[in-house]
């Protein structure tokens, strides 16, 4: 039966990616390289920042070591952190707080599972006041890899079982909502269903990859999924 739902953060809790981009495209500036918004695309959406930069200099012809590429990756979150500051509310994506309410109602733990650094992760949602709603939070600094690999949502159900030993959490127990293509296949190579939300890819396209699509989170009919799930 379904016992835990588990978000992505980007893209799917707060419409932030235009924000990143911008972000990505002034590093690059910085290391005198040309920006590109289909390399921000092919190699950032869904993926850590440390895996999205390494990934975009190198297909600039540019090798960097770990610990550059870790000032890299501090510099762009400091500057993420004083964006959100200046802005007069976060956009967090509408009717999320109601359906996280209507996800305790019937009962479902809820957690996260991002490539994005926890300090962002926290100061998003305690701005937002949606703290309280996530049990777990498996963020981009925990794990050594970034999504298509499953490890995020493989820690986040060992964190699970140890938060609570009686609930026995299994992947087939968990649905996972993303919005990026790494994000469904790594979910799905956990073992976890997938519900694809249409903030980043077309529906069609979500369609395509993931057992449900959704365009808003309004649309999710949370019991009828879980019948399903149940029956399977």
């Amino acid at each position: 039966m379904l016992k835990v739902v588990l978000f992505d953060f980007n893209g799917v809790i707060i419409n932030d990616e235009p924000i990143h981009k911008e972000l990505i495209e002034e590093l690059l500036l910085g290391e005198n390289l040309p920006p590109s918004s289909a390399n921000f695309q092919q190699l950032c959406l869904g993926r850590s920042d440390r895996v999205c930069l390494r990934d975009i200099l190198a297909a600039k012809g540019r090798s960097v070591s770990e610990d550059y590429l870790t000032k890299l990756v501090d510099k762009k979150a400091l500057a993420y952190l004083k964006r959100l500051e200046e802005l007069d509310s976060l956009p967090i994506y509408p009717h999320l707080e109601k359906f996280l309410q209507i996800l305790q109602q019937n009962g479902l733990k809820i957690g996260l599972v991002t490539g994005a650094l926890r300090s962002e992760v926290e100061f998003v949602l305690e701005k937002s006041r949606l703290e309280k709603y996530f049990n777990v939070i498996v963020a981009g600094d925990e794990v050594s890899t970034s999504k298509p690999e499953p490890n995020g949502y493989l820690l986040a159900i060992e964190r699970f079982n140890r938060w609570d030993f009686n609930l026995q959490l299994q992947p087939k127990e968990c649905l996972a909502i993303e919005d990026t293509p790494p994000g469904i296949e790594a979910a799905k190579r956990a073992g976890i269903k997938v519900v694809g939300i249409a903030h980043t890819y077309p529906f069609h396209f979500m369609q395509r990859l993931s057992n449900w699509a959704i365009d808003y989170f309004v649309d999710l009919e949370i019991d009828r999924v879980t019948q399903t799930m149940n029956r399977s």
